[in-house]
């Protein structure tokens, strides 16, 4: 007979209006415990409880009891108070999430800033060639014009020795020039006194 009343209660539970809904992916909340029954209602059987953040699957919500049933990651159906439910995990679940989420972003940023090291070197050594190809070129072209000057002062040197050589050979052609003129002026005044005058035969024949 005390299984009449129980039974007469689980017909009125069931019978109770409830919003038939599409399965819905649902997380228990921060409490420790949450205890499930077996109908919509704390006059429904315990069979069991759920931890925080147990992922389960909303399959009714009866409005008057405020109860929604759930099939848990155990296949198990039962009923527990709505407001024990909620569409995210608890923050507690959520905590080994975001430690993991901050070690993946940690490592991302670990990653970026060596590869922001390592091409900031390259940089620098790529800057610092630069600056000494620079450097070698610099002093090149220092050399260059150093030794251009050389060559100009060479040139010039140069340049006025031709202009000597050229002065000693025209002198030098003078001198020669004037030295055959004044010998070609000697001997003809030298040559009537060294030919014999024939004068006075000619005198002869004429008489």
């Amino acid at each position: 007979m005390r299984k009449l009343p129980l039974f007469i209660l689980t017909l009125i539970g069931f019978n109770l209006p409830m919003t038939t809904q599409g399965e819905e992916t649902l997380y228990v909340s921060d409490e420790l415990l949450t205890f499930i029954h077996r109908g919509p209602g704390t006059d429904y059987r315990i069979i069991g409880s759920l931890k925080s953040s147990d992922q389960v699957q909303l399959l009714n919500t009866n409005a008057e009891t405020g109860y929604s049933q759930v099939i848990d990651y155990k296949g198990i159906i039962s009923w527990l108070p709505k407001n024990k439910l909620r569409k995210t995990p608890s923050v507690k679940a959520r905590i080994p999430l975001l430690e993991k989420e901050n070690q993946e972003l940690h490592e991302k940023l670990t990653t970026i800033d060596s590869n922001w090291n390592n091409q900031t070197s390259e940089m620098q050594s790529k800057v610092a060639a630069s600056d000494q190809t620079i450097a070698n070129l610099t002093a090149k072209n220092e050399k260059l014009k150093n030794e251009l000057i050389r060559s100009g002062k060479k040139l010039e040197i140069a340049q006025i020795n031709l202009d000597n050589n050229r002065r000693e050979l025209i002198l030098q052609w003078f001198m020669y020039g004037g030295g055959v003129a004044g010998a070609g002026l000697i001997f003809g005044l030298l040559l009537p006194h060294l030919i014999p005058r024939h004068k006075k035969h000619n005198e002869r024949w004429m008489n």
